[in-house]
């Protein structure tokens, strides 16, 4: 057992632009395209979809699963999940992740903490991120199925702001009296990173820099 003041933490990542260096569902979809070149007529629908969003009037989460949708839409889970996982095998020889981000991440699995990924880029493969890395739990916004093929709308929330606050509290009653770490690089992850004991905003821009300071809020460059 852990005296009081040694309990393991739970450390709470974000993905996209913490541990990776950019984002990871644009270049997961482009991959897919290009593997699958006949359903790049389907993109037709992107730029009204992109307008949509730009104008103020679009939804994130929506956005999202259209995109999903005009590139996976109906096909099979368990093809989709091998291509997925190659994908994934594949992204440390491509310079995906940080190594200052990885090395963060070894010093909290040394130290015996809990690893939860939380992102909110799709269940196709951000499981697959968290095993590669030896995440203990991967919560990430999920997609609904019709049987076995990819519907594509999303079946939780979209896991940005005010929810990874949900789950940072949901993670908290879940483990009382152990310590919430938690790292993220955009303004929208200072919602939960300022409910942390410990919150840490790296690789931000300098508009979400200056709001960490105001909330008191450390930041850093991972490299």
């Amino acid at each position: 057992m852990y005296p009081e003041a040694q309990k393991p933490a739970l450390a709470i990542f974000d993905l996209d632009g913490t541990l990776t260096w950019r984002d990871t569902l644009v270049p997961f979809l482009a991959a897919y395209l290009r593997a699958h070149p006949r359903r790049l007529a389907r993109l037709w629908r992107l730029p009204r979809s992109l307008l949509a969003y730009a104008g103020g009037g679009g939804d994130r989460g929506v956005l999202k699963a259209r995109l999903i949708t005009m590139a996976l839409g109906a096909d099979a889970r368990a093809h989709i999940d091998a291509w997925a996982q190659a994908f994934v095998a594949a992204m440390p020889a491509r310079g995906f992740f940080r190594p200052a981000a990885l090395a963060a991440l070894e010093d909290h699995r040394r130290a015996g903490d809990r690893l939860v990924l939380l992102s909110a880029s799709p269940d196709l493969y951000v499981p697959h991120i968290g095993q590669l890395l030896g995440f203990a739990q991967t919560i990430c916004t999920e997609l609904r199925w019709r049987g076995d093929r990819l519907d594509g709308t999303l079946s939780s929330a979209n896991r940005l702001g005010e929810e990874k606050r949900r789950v940072l509290e949901s993670l908290r009653a879940l483990h009382p009296g152990q310590r919430l770490v938690a790292y993220g690089n955009s303004a929208s992850d200072l919602i939960h990173l300022r409910q942390a004991d410990q919150g840490l905003l790296v690789n931000a821009s300098g508009k979400a820099r200056a709001q960490a300071r105001r909330l008191g809020l450390a930041t850093s460059d991972w490299r």
